[in-house]
């Protein structure tokens, strides 16, 4: 469930973040006329991550299947993370820049920005919503539908908060912080899936050079025995050791500590 959540959250904060700098780019600039291209961009993109969750759900579940869609989502959650620390500094502009480039394209009239602002938030919206789908499906195999449930459950509702908090207080909400503390949590996420697919694929005798019968036994309680729980133990203390780490080196020095610091 914890996995699921932090996912949830790290993806519902960015498609919320779009879609709300998208419309607040259009507003400044003179254009609300568009955003009804932002919200039906934004519902087609939903249906159609719904979609392909549902077909992903329905394929017959096999080791070897089970394997490709957890290493299909750890790659996910790790470009996700990578994306995110090159683009969170500067996500505002490249969504304006982008936006501008899609509604100023030369010979476009008004249904062709339209259009074009749709395209844009399809695109965004539709790449969050299919990470999402892969690892909702392959946590799913994992966890169990209960727990997945909860997790995205809390998780939507906890990006809704943080950003609506972000759009009302702006800098007061760290959102650099916020996407370094999950960043760690994610990529220890991923390592946790990418044990899990190689769990699958030794099931189904799919990895060449070793002994799978071996391996599928020595791997058993990679998710529920003491490796499992250091794993998940360290998706969240590493965080938290960040988050403490910064809020220490953010702190203003006293006299003592600045003269030590000088010397």
């Amino acid at each position: 469930m914890l996995g699921m959540l932090v996912a949830t959250l790290r993806e519902g904060i960015e498609a919320f973040l779009i879609v709300a700098i998208a419309a607040t780019y259009l507003r400044k600039t003179g254009r609300a006329a568009l955003l009804p291209a932002v919200w039906w961009g934004t519902g087609t993109a939903a249906a159609l991550s719904l979609a392909i969750g549902a077909f992903l759900a329905e394929i017959v579940v096999t080791p070897l299947w089970e394997g490709v869609l957890a290493l299909i989502a750890a790659v996910l959650v790790w470009s996700m993370v990578i994306y995110m620390l090159r683009a969170a500094r500067h996500l505002r502009a490249e969504i304006g820049e982008r936006l501008e480039s899609a509604v100023q394209r030369p010979g476009r009239g008004a249904w062709g920005a339209w259009a074009g602002v749709f395209a844009f938030t399809l695109l965004m919206i539709t790449r969050e919503g299919m990470e999402m789908a892969f690892i909702t499906i392959a946590v799913s195999r994992n966890e169990g539908s209960g727990a997945m449930i909860i997790g995205a459950l809390l998780g939507a509702l906890l990006a809704a908060l943080l950003a609506a908090a972000w759009l009302r207080l702006g800098h007061k909400v760290n959102l650099a912080l916020f996407f370094q503390a999950t960043a760690i949590f994610l990529v220890i996420f991923g390592l946790q899936l990418l044990l899990y697919a190689f769990h699958e694929f030794t099931e189904a005798g799919a990895v060449p050079g070793i002994d799978n019968a071996y391996w599928h036994l020595a791997t058993e309680d990679w998710a529920e025995g003491l490796i499992g729980e250091l794993i998940v133990a360290a998706m969240v203390l590493a965080p938290l050791a960040w988050i403490a780490l910064r809020h220490l080196e953010s702190r203003p020095l006293n006299g003592r500590d600045a003269r030590n610091r000088k010397n």
